[in-house]
């Protein structure tokens, strides 16, 4: 589940799409799936930012030339940017993904990248809890590049943020991206470790605040719709 909202710039929008299909393409993939329980996966690719909307369909890899397939998918079409950022919307629909697809996996993983915390949506604890009654896994890979997005709207310590609130499941994972040079190999490595099953150190514990004095506290759930309403008061939206 891919970040599209509008504090991405073209320029990352483009990265984003072009890492995943590279890591999908290396050899390092390929030969985890190869090692893997059924020697098979089955992935979709779905942007977010307020809305959802699912690029590439649930697919079964089963060949080297089914993760070239996929990969090539990412790359045919770049697409504007959306309005908003509601990570729990995207939960959401990832589990219902995950839920009503035709196959029956071993393991069931919904990934999100990000730039920012929840600014739109339920409250993303509520989706996370809900996803994981599911026996769904949450990995984050929280970008930190500050490329595209303002400094008013920037969470520093975004990886904690996303450790303490959207993470969580058996064998949770964070991996934070600093810059999109090291994207694809970011992508890589976090797609190795859930195929390979392997269970990293426990995720933070969750410790959300209740108000927000002007500091973008990382641990505070609720810190994204803060800012977003201090400042829609402040600028007025549309």
């Amino acid at each position: 589940m891919v970040d599209v909202s509008r504090s991405m710039s073209p320029r990352e929008l483009e990265l984003q799409r072009k890492g995943y299909a590279a890591a999908l393409r290396s050899d390092a993939v390929w030969a985890a799936i190869g090692q893997g329980f059924l020697g098979t996966i089955a992935l979709s690719f779905v942007e977010w930012a307020g809305t959802q909307k699912e690029r590439v369909p649930w697919r079964l890899i089963e060949t080297r030339q089914d993760l070239f397939d996929f990969a090539d998918l990412l790359t045919v079409q770049f697409d504007p940017t959306l309005r908003r950022t509601s990570i729990s919307e995207a939960l959401i629909f990832g589990m219902r993904s995950l839920e009503e697809n035709s196959f029956d996996g071993l393991r069931r993983v919904i990934d999100v990248s990000g730039d920012g915390p929840n600014n739109q949506g339920r409250p993303v604890l509520r989706a996370r809890d809900s996803v994981l009654a599911k026996g769904i896994t949450i990995n984050g890979l929280p970008l930190m590049t500050r490329d595209g997005i303002g400094g008013d709207w920037h969470l520093e310590e975004l990886d904690v943020y996303y450790r303490t609130c959207v993470t969580g499941g058996q064998g949770s994972f964070v991996i934070p991206v600093y810059s999109w040079p090291d994207f694809a190999e970011a992508v890589k490595r976090k797609l190795i470790l859930e195929i390979a099953a392997i269970v990293p150190p426990e995720p933070l514990p969750v410790v959300p605040i209740q108000a927000w004095s002007g500091t973008k506290d990382p641990t505070d759930c609720r810190i994204g719709e803060k800012i977003w309403e201090f400042y829609r008061q402040r600028w007025w939206e549309p």
